[in-house]
């Protein structure tokens, strides 16, 4: 009997070890208490977190709005001209909404799981890893929401665009924040430590702000730039959010949507996948 129990404890850890980090998500609404419990710690610190977000990019948007559109003056979008500043702010709404959602799917996740350990003790009540993920990534995006919210207030004080439409950037931006929380948590699931991140940012998000049309238009980049350009998330976000500000739906609008759900979809599948690697389960 003895030797048969320990047969079937190994066939079992044989039978577990087996399956596929690649598996389809097993998710239920246990992501949901996970989701509060961020909420009611993040609550104490809502403020200087705010101020922290809205910070950097509203002194893009004075600086480069205010300063270079003095001498900018006017720029043709879609053969209509523009104030530069209004040209700037749909676009630094978009990279607002990336680099908030990414910073928390990096630095605040990772002291979650790897420096504090919270998911391990979550993990002790029922609720399994993909729950997790799932919670961490939908967090992310509403923090991103959060902060865009408050930099569209400002620039509805400051004039910059009274466009109805804005109203409908906002589901487009919890739809940047969705995507670029699902690409952060893949490095996230791979990082042995902050500095990890500085790859993430150096790498893939810097040149991205420069190459999706948020400080001057994408013609001005050469062909193979511009065509490249064309399939990364954050020049689709721009074109899908740009024409709400000027008061326009977007012509074209099938396609930048279907490039976010692409990477979206994706990128929390590599996560969630990276993330089982990372726990053995």
């Amino acid at each position: 009997m003895k030797s048969e129990a320990i047969h079937l404890n190994s066939t079992g850890a044989t039978s577990q070890n087996n399956v596929s980090i690649w598996r389809a998500p097993q998710l239920s609404m246990r992501w949901w208490p996970v989701f509060l419990r961020n909420l009611l710690v993040w609550r104490k610190l809502a403020i200087p977190s705010l101020v922290g977000n809205i910070a950097e990019p509203l002194m893009w948007l004075v600086a480069f709005g205010y300063g270079m559109g003095a001498l900018v003056g006017h720029i043709t979008v879609d053969g209509v001209q523009v104030p530069y500043i209004l040209f700037l702010a749909s676009g630094s709404i978009c990279m607002s909404a990336m680099n908030a959602a990414s910073f928390e799917a990096l630095y605040s996740a990772f002291s979650r799981m790897h420096v504090q350990k919270t998911w391990d003790g979550i993990m002790n009540a029922p609720v399994n890893l993909d729950d997790i993920v799932m919670a961490e990534m939908l967090w992310a995006a509403f923090k991103s929401l959060f902060t865009v919210t408050a930099i569209l207030g400002v620039m509805l004080a400051l004039g910059i665009s009274y466009s109805p439409k804005l109203l409908m950037a906002w589901p487009v931006l919890l739809g940047v924040g969705i995507t670029f929380s699902c690409v952060a948590l893949i490095f996230n699931a791979l990082a042995k430590g902050y500095d990890f991140f500085t790859y993430y940012f150096t790498l893939f998000l810097t040149p991205m702000m420069f190459l999706s049309g948020i400080f001057f238009p994408l013609e001005q980049l050469p062909a193979v730039v511009r065509a490249i350009s064309q399939w990364l998330p954050l020049t689709n976000a721009v074109a899908l959010v740009r024409p709400l500000f000027m008061d326009h739906w977007p012509t074209d609008w099938l396609r930048p949507l279907a490039v976010l759900a692409f990477y979206a979809a994706a990128g929390f599948w590599v996560a969630l996948a990276l993330t089982r690697k990372r726990f053995k389960i």
